[in-house]
């Protein structure tokens, strides 16, 4: 009951607050040896959670965000690159219409989306500061990488190396890991939501699939599907380099569309006859031969053939003669792309990292090491890797849009979420919002 749920993040909150008290002393009694800095630490910890407990009452709203570019966009909103009026810091704001999220019936995707941003923490997830709402819409606040996502870097390269494959899909490995641990399955592993930071290391995002099932997940939904295929997207006798130009070529139209592409879903996913987090390890596997082949295995022009080619994989999952990749390679695309209870795995994630095209990776060390392709930024708020995209009016008030009923709003209740460091870290004030420029 709703009552029971507030119930429940009541407790959460305290737990939470006992843990950094607990994190804290941990730290203090191990790198601070004298008492009297251990007493001006706690003291500076008390206000901080003093700090954090009265900012924790200010409303925020659009009004602390300076909008500054739009550098995503999708079925149901967008995402926008804001910067924090009071601390100068720049984040992504993903803006969901709630009328859009009724209506779709995607509010279960949205506060999943939602919880578990609140309860990963870690270098592998990406970060949500604050989440909020307003009449109109959804606001979910996160950390800027301004890397991108590898669906961007895949089109820029023909193909990357298998040293660089090695290096993405390890990271990727432990990325998926850390969610699974947390107890939760992605569904929608895909270059899309692989997002790179600064130095171009992996972070996951877009969890809106982790509960609920979304209808393209659904094998009736590509009986009845009418969807015509961007023009030019044939893979009729087409070589490997052709494909993997018309892959590229409408991908981009794919990733923004309401039906998406079925190229990393899992056979078992689509059938409902039961699923575990094997089937996230699929989705890598076929990232990683798209990787090094240039397209995902089971292209298609529609995505009922697409869903077709999946569900017969063993006859469908070849790879062309003419794009050379070693036998690891192979056998590790291979052990993810099987049967659930035969793929790699299934026992633990240790056999995964034992494989052999995984030899060389320090995998303790990974995230410290320089990424396989290095990324060029030139400024907290450098959007150079990152498409560009008209402004919209989704953040204006407009008389003759519809505004989601009223009397379903309690579905987003409790939506609201502040992040402690979000609220205890200050930056440096940029000159020009200084001078007045919000």
């Amino acid at each position: 009951s709703l009552i029971e749920t507030l119930f429940t993040l009541s407790l959460h909150v305290c737990h939470i607050y006992y843990f950094r008290g607990s994190q804290m002393e941990l730290i203090i009694g191990v790198s601070v040896p004298v008492s009297q800095q251990k007493v001006m630490r706690r003291s500076q910890h008390a206000r901080k959670e003093t700090e954090f407990l009265r900012l924790k009452r200010t409303r925020l709203g659009l009004d602390d965000f300076e909008s500054l570019k739009v550098i995503g966009r999708g079925a149901f909103g967008e995402v926008r690159l804001v910067q924090k009026k009071d601390t100068g810091h720049i984040y992504a704001m993903k803006i969901l219409r709630k009328a859009d999220m009724l209506e779709k019936e995607q509010v279960a995707h949205i506060r999943a989306e939602r919880d578990i941003l609140v309860e990963a923490d870690g270098a592998w997830v990406v970060k949500m500061f604050y989440s909020f709402q307003d009449k109109r819409n959804l606001y979910l606040i996160m950390e800027f990488l301004p890397g991108g996502d590898m669906m961007t870097l895949l089109m820029k390269k023909d193909t990357l190396s298998e040293e660089a494959t090695q290096f993405y899909i390890a990271e990727t490995v432990l990325a998926i890991d850390s969610i699974h641990q947390l107890g939760f399955i992605h569904r929608d592993i895909k270059p899309d939501n692989l997002l790179l930071d600064s130095r171009g290391h992996v972070k996951l995002s877009d969890f809106g699939l982790c509960t609920g099932l979304k209808k393209a997940h659904r094998t009736e939904f590509y009986r009845n599907l009418t969807h015509n295929p961007p023009s030019d997207f044939s893979f009729q006798n087409m070589n490997s380099k052709r494909k993997a130009e018309t892959w590229k070529k409408n991908r981009r139209q794919l990733a923004y569309s309401t039906v998406g592409t079925p190229d990393y879903i899992a056979p078992e996913v689509f059938l409902q006859t039961g699923y575990n987090k094997l089937c996230d390890w699929w989705s890598l596997g076929v990232i990683m031969y798209e990787m090094l082949i240039g397209y995902p295995p089971f292209c298609s022009e529609t995505p009922q053939e697409t869903y077709r080619k999946v569900m017969n994989w063993k006859e469908t999952l070849v790879f062309p003669p003419e794009v050379p990749i070693s036998e690891r390679a192979k056998d590790l695309i291979l052990r993810y792309c099987n049967d659930a209870e035969n793929r790699v795995g299934a026992v633990s994630v240790e056999e995964m990292k034992s494989h052999a095209f995984f030899e060389p990776v320090d995998w303790e060390h990974i995230r410290e090491r320089p990424a396989a392709i290095s990324i060029e930024i030139k400024s907290i708020d450098d959007t150079s890797n990152f498409d560009e995209f008209p402004e919209s009016d989704i953040l204006q008030p407009v008389s003759n849009v519809t505004e989601p009923d009223k009397s379903k709003d309690w579905v987003f209740l409790n939506y609201t979420y502040k992040r402690f460091e979000g609220l205890t870290q200050r930056g440096t004030i940029p000159t020009y919002m200084k001078a007045g420029k919000a």
